[in-house]
């Protein structure tokens, strides 16, 4: 077969893939292409950008979807999670202060939200700052990963606490309850604050 039949039918190959299969891109336009004819890849590279010169064919590159300013994304259910630790955070914050110790039945809501500030809210916002979030994955995965999440998340407020009452300690102001739950909260709302950056930042790649 001579050179030109060769182009004639490289040609002819090209424009019945773009019409029937719809490639979404040059190098799965071209891959297609290898799949029919033993011709080079860089020839057919090399044709593909003459038809276009030619205006015989017209190539339209997808380009990435624009993420979302950060403002923009807070408002969308992927940042639920930043929002709902902020608001249990401040919640279990203003509880812990106005309800007093003995008022019954108030006192289960006051420890009960207590104990999330200490023992998950710091450390879920640090696993949520610390780790990127994962494409999507199966169900049952998925689920995995949501009780090695829980289980981090205690196992990090664990560690994290007994520090942050260390280094009060050793603060002129001392540790005690009007000084550890503003650090809990104040650790929280930054790690989570973190976390929600990191996040945004991972969809502009």
């Amino acid at each position: 077969m001579s050179n030109n039949s060769i182009e004639k039918k490289l040609v002819e190959t090209i424009i019945q893939i773009i019409e029937e299969m719809k490639p979404q891109s040059v190098k799965q336009l071209t891959s297609f292409v290898e799949e029919r004819l033993p011709v080079p890849e860089q020839r057919i590279v090399e044709t593909i950008l003459k038809l276009q010169s030619a205006g015989r064919i017209k190539l339209l590159e997808k380009q990435p979807l624009a993420s979302p300013r950060l403002v923009t994304y807070l408002k969308t259910k992927h940042a639920l999670w930043y929002w709902l630790t902020m608001g249990l955070a401040i919640t279990a914050f203003a509880v812990v202060f106005t309800i007093p110790e003995g008022s019954y039945p108030w006192i289960y809501i006051r420890n009960g939200l207590g104990t999330i500030l200490v023992l998950w809210l710091p450390g879920y916002a640090f696993t949520k700052a610390l780790f990127p979030p994962k494409p999507p994955i199966e169900a049952s995965e998925k689920s995995l990963e949501k009780i090695v999440q829980i289980a981090l998340s205690f196992g990090i407020s664990l560690a994290l606490v007994p520090m942050v009452g260390l280094l009060l300690y050793y603060l002129p102001w001392g540790m005690q309850l009007t000084t550890t739950v503003p650090s809990l909260l104040a650790l929280t709302m930054l790690f989570a604050t973190a976390g929600i950056k990191r996040e945004h930042q991972s969809q502009l790649r």
